[in-house]
């Protein structure tokens, strides 16, 4: 997808943010155009032209059973079938997007396959909403304003972080347990939120966490994160049992991963997990070795000095 630029330090974190809050089916443009695979390519390629579209799902009772493409258009017309009905000459093997997917997911799969639109279906694999690099994009830029606003009302209230209170949370990991993984970052963020903490710091907080629960989820065997939140600091530390990284230095550049190609498909590891945790922190240190597992610590000042 096109790069959104941002001019203030916070920027990067706030989208890093976003992306791993907002779901598919918050980015997507539902109830979409569709045609039935009685339908001409020819009509199909009028309804395209018209609205400035660059594919069409087709649907039959509800489901997808293909998409028309500009490529099937295109080589329609090259053809000569241009006039035929949809069913025999659209693509069937179609890549699709779940509406609940993270939107981590989505942008994996612009990435990967470069296409301009996927079809989404939900969980009884109804077509629900088509997504594109525009949606992403808009829906983005929409909620960085939200939280601009956000941050512009926290600011006018001149809320002061916490004062002598000291919290202390822990959480438990589980290997591939996608299904859980943000519930750390997720609990760290309420209680920073609850507490009053500066928002451009908790969103770094956040991202850092994130990261770090979901490399044991994806490279260890699991593993704990311990959150400790006290007067003036707060501090993230991920420990794992294994199997350790041999070389620190090629772990910490942005873009290297020893994820398996499962995992790649899932839309999960590019690479930027420890980067992004170390771009997050004031403070930030690492010691690893194969068979003794990894430890990362974040260490965050609560004063909005970076803010």
């Amino acid at each position: 997808m096109d790069a959104i630029p941002i001019n203030t330090d916070t920027g990067p974190q706030v989208v890093l943010e976003l992306i791993y809050r907002l779901k598919v089916k918050d980015v997507m443009t539902p109830d979409p155009v569709t045609a039935a695979p009685g339908d001409t390519l020819r009509s199909i390629q009028e309804a395209m032209r018209d609205r400035g579209f660059s594919g069409v799902p087709v649907v039959e009772a509800g489901r997808l059973v293909g998409i028309v493409s500009i490529g099937d258009i295109l080589s329609a017309l090259d053809g000569g079938w241009i006039g035929e009905r949809a069913e025999g000459r659209m693509t069937r093997s179609v890549i699709v997007l779940e509406d609940d997917m993270p939107l981590t997911f989505a942008i994996t799969y612009h990435q990967r396959y470069r296409y301009g639109r996927f079809p989404v279906l939900d969980k009884s694999g109804k077509l629900v909403g088509i997504l594109t690099p525009t949606d992403i994009i808009r829906s983005l830029l929409v909620e960085m304003n939200r939280e601009v606003e956000r941050l512009e009302s926290r600011l006018k209230e001149n809320a002061e972080p916490p004062g002598g209170e000291t919290v202390r949370l822990a959480f438990s990991t589980v290997r591939y347990d996608f299904e859980n993984a943000g519930r750390a970052s997720g609990a760290i963020k309420k209680a920073l939120k609850d507490r009053g903490v500066d928002p451009a710091i908790i969103r770094r907080v956040a991202v850092a966490s994130y990261e770090l629960e979901l490399n044991q989820v994806i490279h260890s065997v699991g593993g704990t994160i311990t959150f400790t939140l006290e007067p003036g600091r707060a501090e993230v530390r991920a420990e794992d049992r294994g199997p350790g990284i041999p070389d620190l230095d090629q772990a910490m550049r942005e873009g290297y991963s020893t994820a398996d190609e499962w995992i790649r498909s899932l839309g999960f590891g590019a690479g930027m997990g420890l980067p992004n945790a170390r771009r997050s922190a004031d403070e930030f240190t690492i010691e690893s070795a194969p068979g003794r597992g990894t430890s990362v610590r974040v260490g965050f000042a609560l004063k909005p000095d970076r803010a």
